[in-house]
């Protein structure tokens, strides 16, 4: 097996993967903190540090950190999670101990300079606006919202106006103090690399990192009810969501073999019936989204206000007949398109790396292919069934509906009859 695993003396794990034939290179820094870990004061700071750490520091200035790396043909980049944030970098294979070199710097040693930071809080300020005025975007915002109410984990990880504009350097240096330790942190790499090579360099970049694994976050509860907001839009979109599984959940892969047969693809239930048969909508899709202790069924779709309660309807007879009729074969088309995806990771680097990464925070180590096969393997159709019974049952829904038309509260109302039906 080509990928290879240390604990540094600090605690920072890294994990590579050496890809032969490959001549280029990914690597990353994951830190198991993003915006649940925010105190109520602290909305959106997970977000804005990220983009803050590429704003400069005492080595490099904000044009630097940019040029050096797109001076030798690379990129760099960054995300921010509900549980995790990403630094990253594609190189040429002579050029990852640059690439290294800059992800440590901008972590351990950023000057959180005034002037950039007002810069970059106006620029996060433009993001939270563009996904006011994009309502595919929004409506997820406002799921989240009434998913997860009173929490983190419900909060918008770009934080709000104020929130942003009211961070300084001191509130920046104490969120990073606390969140970014070493036990909490992976140094993932892919490509054209060498274990003993980036276990060395981690060690002498990294070094600063210490301290005990920072707190676990506030629990995630999911709470439930709706969320109708009028806005003049050529659609009305609507998003609606189930209590889900945690990512460690031994039903998971069924879940998510229930969500793929639903709505997650071309051939699924809510494409062909709604959109193929009865051209009810353009865009309709089902997801899962697991957490480290809760999760997220959920699903979209965008209609015109004319066809939104025949479009609810379709959506609760889809969702309640799956849960008892799923069949042999479409059991076996998700689980191919689930290992045709695991598979395809392997061939990316850029995707490996945050396999690994995310490997190593919720299971303390990679995962082998074939034991991911085998789970997805596991899946039959009673245990997928079994899975969509048990999401039924659980009794809470959230509804977010946005746009104009007289349809908006009945299409809220029929999307509640689910979990009533289910009763």
């Amino acid at each position: 097996m080509s990928v290879e695993v240390t604990t540094l003396k600090s605690g920072i794990t890294v994990v590579t993967d050496t890809m032969p034939h490959l001549e280029t290179a990914s690597l990353g820094v994951w830190a198991a903190a993003g915006s649940r870990d925010e105190r109520l004061n602290e909305h959106g700071i997970s977000h804005l540090l990220e983009h803050m750490a590429f704003k400069g520091t005492r080595r490099r200035s904000a044009r630097q950190i940019a040029e050096e790396i797109e001076a030798v043909g690379g990129d760099l980049n960054a995300a921010t999670g509900a549980e995790s944030t990403a630094y990253y970098a594609r190189v040429l294979k002579a050029d990852v101990p640059l690439a290294l070199d800059v992800l440590a710097d901008i972590l351990s040693d950023p000057t959180f300079e005034r002037e950039e930071l007002h810069r970059e809080q106006n620029v996060i300020v433009q993001e939270i606006g563009a996904v006011a005025d994009t309502p595919d975007d929004l409506i997820f915002e406002h799921l989240n919202t009434i998913a997860f109410p009173d929490q983190p984990l419900g909060r918008s990880i770009l934080g709000t106006a104020k929130t942003v504009r009211s961070f300084n350097g001191a509130a920046l240096r104490d969120y990073l103090a606390r969140h970014y330790r070493a036990p909490d942190m992976v140094v993932a790499a892919a490509g054209a690399v060498e274990h003993a090579a980036i276990v060395a360099d981690a060690e002498r970049r990294f070094a600063s990192f210490a301290g005990p694994a920072s707190q676990n976050p506030e629990p995630g509860r999911f709470g439930g009810g709706t969320h109708i907001e009028r806005r003049d839009l050529e659609q009305v979109h609507i998003a609606m969501a189930l209590p889900g599984v945690s990512v460690t959940d031994p039903t998971l892969y069924s879940m998510q073999v229930f969500s793929s047969v639903l709505g997650g693809g071309m051939s699924s239930r809510l494409f062909q019936e709604a959109r193929e048969r009865r051209g009810l909508c353009y865009s309709i899709y089902s997801f899962h989204m697991p957490y480290s202790d809760v999760g997220m069924f959920g699903l979209y779709a965008g209609t015109d206000s004319a066809d939104t309660s025949e479009l609810m309807r379709v959506v609760v007879d889809q969702i309640t007949g799956l849960a008892e009729t799923m069949s042999e074969a479409e059991v076996a088309r998700a689980k191919a398109q689930m290992k045709a995806g695991l598979l395809m990771a392997l061939e990316s680097s850029g995707a490996r790396i945050e396999q690994l990464a995310r490997q190593m925070m919720v299971w303390g180590r990679p995962i082998p292919v074939d034991e991911l096969v085998e789970k997805v393997d596991a899946v039959t159709v009673e245990t997928a069934r079994a899975a969509g019974r048990a999401l039924l049952a659980r009794g809470k829904m959230a509804t977010a509906v946005l746009g104009l038309g007289s349809g908006l509260e009945s299409a809220a109302a029929i999307a509640e009859t689910l979990t009533r039906r289910a009763a």
